[in-house]
């Protein structure tokens, strides 16, 4: 009997080979750095001297302060009291945001590359998918195609800024533009924002929350395991106008209905950090960053631009490699003993096939290690 079970993710069966084959794993994106010490530490104390029972519904009231505070002060959001609701993770928020907007026959304009959740969620709420694509190498977003493949049936619009895997943001005039769309078509906006904390080269980061067309239509993703580069303690949240989060946090309640409440105790903590804390924090990463976009350029790679996020894509065309990027990856991980991710899994239709996403956020020692082995790669074909 054939199976509609979803398949296992390309991330999941790539870091699986590394593991078996022993390869450096630049594939899957989380930190193999020291964790931050003082979030370590705000963990143990929750977890000691804080309540370890369920915490309200929609989130420990200091979390969900210390959310809207920092929007307020790095982003200028004013949020409403009751416009956070704190999830176990951003995917958790995008599933309870889209269970929450779509209805079975709606229709939702997903852009690619794509994180691979989206459609899956839109399809289990019974809605189907439109996509557009972004344009490489530089990954402009595709307006115009953006306003074609509105239709009747077109309910909302995903967006992803920074952009997993390719690392492109979208500025305010882009945003307002989208906004103008949304307006006119009636339409709501989810927009993942996970990657917010994590920009590197100085580009402001503007949410749909910021845009008056938006305001009241669009809902904003985070993590902090993004922010603060803790990837296993799930906890994300998603954040909307009033009416919006409530209708979210009515689908929150059946899904996971809380979060860990010393974890979130622990984020509430981090979030009063000063700001040479996050800057600190920050530099770690670009340096890494640097490290392997130096490395890689000095051994003959096309790196592209890349604003934000944990990753680089690699052109590989422009390396003197072959545009096949699920046969280059395979290779790459058989052969050099390197875990990368074909930027072609990020795509549900009429994929680019010519780039691999590589993950940075790893120990010097590691990073000049996979640089030397896909140097060795590119002489040797």
């Amino acid at each position: 009997m054939a199976s509609n079970a979803p398949k296992t993710t390309v991330f999941e069966t790539m870091s699986a080979l590394a593991r078996e084959l022993g390869a450096i794993n630049l594939g899957q994106g989380f930190p193999e750095m020291e964790e931050p010490p003082e979030l370590i530490a705000a963990a143990q104390r929750a977890l000691a001297e804080r309540s370890n029972q369920y915490p309200p519904m929609r989130g420990l009231p200091e979390l969900r302060g210390a959310i809207r505070d920092y929007y307020a002060r790095t982003q200028g959001l004013e949020i409403a009291d009751d416009g956070v609701i704190v999830t176990s993770g951003g995917t958790e928020a995008l599933a309870a945001s889209l269970l929450a907007l779509v209805r079975p026959g709606d229709e939702v304009i997903l852009v690619q590359p794509l994180y691979d959740a989206y459609l899956p969620l839109i399809e289990w709420a019974g809605g189907r998918a439109k996509f557009i694509s972004l344009t490489p190498p530089d990954w402009a977003f595709p307006l115009a195609a953006l306003a074609a493949a509105i239709g009747p049936e077109t309910r909302g619009i995903v967006l992803n800024t920074p952009n997993n895997p390719v690392g492109t943001m979208l500025g305010r005039s882009m945003l307002e533009a989208i906004g103008t769309l949304a307006q006119a078509h009636d339409l709501w906006v989810l927009c993942d924002e996970v990657w917010e904390g994590m920009v590197f080269d100085g580009t402001a980061h503007v949410s749909p929350l910021a845009i008056p067309a938006l305001a009241e239509r669009a809902i904003k993703i985070g993590s902090a395991g993004k922010i603060f580069s803790m990837t296993g303690w799930k906890v994300g949240w998603a954040v909307a106008a009033p009416a919006l989060a409530a209708q979210i946090a009515a689908r929150h309640q059946f899904l996971t209905f809380t979060t860990a409440t010393p974890l979130q105790w622990a984020v509430a903590d981090a979030f009063a950090l000063p700001q040479h804390w996050h800057s600190a924090h920050l530099a770690r990463y670009q340096a890494a960053k640097a490290r392997l976009v130096d490395g890689l350029t000095a051994a003959g790679f096309a790196v592209l631009p890349a604003s934000g996020t944990w990753f680089i894509t690699i052109d590989l065309a422009g390396s003197g490699l072959p545009a096949d990027d699920a046969a280059v990856a395979e290779r790459l991980l058989r052969q050099a003993g390197v875990a990368s991710i074909p930027v072609s899994a990020f795509y549900a239709e009429k994929a680019e096939h010519g780039f691999l996403r590589l993950c940075f956020t790893k120990q010097p020692e590691v990073i000049d290690q996979a640089i030397e082995r896909l140097a060795q790669f590119r002489r040797t074909g």
